[in-house]
C-alpha cells in the first residue's frame, strides 16, 4: 500500500482581479519564510504555448493537444522564480497585454484545468519549505480545498480599479476598468471567484493599505497555525 502523499502546510488564496492576491501572497510567503505558487502564471504559460505552437486559442480539441508538449516549469521562491515551457524562459513574455487577452479562452477548457490542476498539487506536495502560499482562481474550492487555510482577498470593484491602473502607468482609468471587468466577466463563465465558499475566511482590502492587508492574511494563518500546533501537542 502506497504511503499518502504529505503536503505542506498550505495557504491558499482565491479573488478577483486587482485585489492584490498574488503582491499580498508573495509577501506573506517572504515573511513566513514559505513558498510561494502562482498558479495564474501557469495559465498564461499555456496560453503563450498554444500560440506559440500555431494553433488557434478557439480551437479546443488543438488546444486540448498542446497539453502533451507542454512542459512547464516553476519555482516557488517568493524572493524571485522563473517561469519556463521547455527550454524558454517566459517569466516575462506571460505578461505581455496580448497574452492576457487570451488566457481565459484557454483556462475554460475543463481538460486544460484538469491538467493544470494535477500538476498545481505535485508543485505544492515537492514544496521543501514548511509552508506555500498558493494563489490564483478556484485555489480555495477546486485546487486545495482541504488546505488549512483558505482565504477569499477582495475589495471594492473601484478600490481594484485604481491599484491596476497604477500598477499600468501607460494606459487611463477608463481602459483599465473595462479591462478589469473584461476580465472578471471571463473569469466568472469558469468559477466563482467573488463568494466565499463554506470554509473560505473573507479578507477585505478595501480600507487597508498593503502592509494591513499582509498583516490581516498572516493572522489568520496564525490563528490557524497556532490551533494546529496545539492540536499536534
Amino acid at each position: 500500500m502506497e504511503s499518502p502523499v504529505v503536503f505542506p502546510f498550505v495557504v491558499a488564496v482565491d479573488g478577483p482581479a486587482g485585489s492584490g492576491k498574488s503582491s499580498v501572497s508573495k509577501a506573506v510567503a517572504r515573511r513566513l519564510d514559505w513558498g510561494f505558487l502562482d498558479t495564474g502564471a501557469a495559465y498564461r504559460a499555456f496560453a503563450w504555448h498554444v500560440e506559440a505552437s500555431g494553433v488557434g486559442v478557439d480551437d479546443e480539441a488543438s488546444v486540448i493537444s498542446c497539453l502533451e508538449s507542454f512542459a512547464y516549469r516553476i519555482g516557488t521562491d517568493p524572493a524571485g522564480y522563473h517561469v519556463r515551457v521547455g527550454e524558454t524562459d517566459v517569466t516575462h513574455a506571460i505578461r505581455e497585454p496580448h497574452i492576457s487577452g487570451i488566457v481565459s479562452r484557454v483556462a475554460r477548457v475543463p481538460e486544460v484545468r484538469r491538467h493544470l490542476i494535477e500538476l498545481f498539487r505535485a508543485i505544492m506536495a515537492a514544496e521543501l519549505r514548511p509552508g506555500i502560499v498558493v494563489e490564483g482562481r478556484d485555489i480555495t474550492t477546486v485546487v486545495a480545498p482541504d488546505a488549512p487555510v483558505r482565504i477569499l482577498l477582495t475589495a471594492s470593484e473601484t478600490v481594484r480599479m485604481s491599484r491596476r491602473a497604477a500598477e499600468l502607468d501607460d494606459q487611463d482609468a477608463v481602459a483599465t476598468g473595462e479591462q478589469l471587468r473584461a476580465r472578471d466577466r471571463a473569469d466568472s463563465k469558469v468559477v466563482d471567484f467573488m463568494t466565499a465558499a463554506e470554509g473560505v475566511t473573507t479578507v477585505d482590502s478595501t480600507d487597508l493599505d498593503f502592509d494591513a492587508t499582509v498583516d490581516a492574511v498572516i493572522a489568520v494563518i496564525d490563528a490557524v497555525h497556532a490551533i494546529g500546533h496545539t492540536t499536534a501537542d
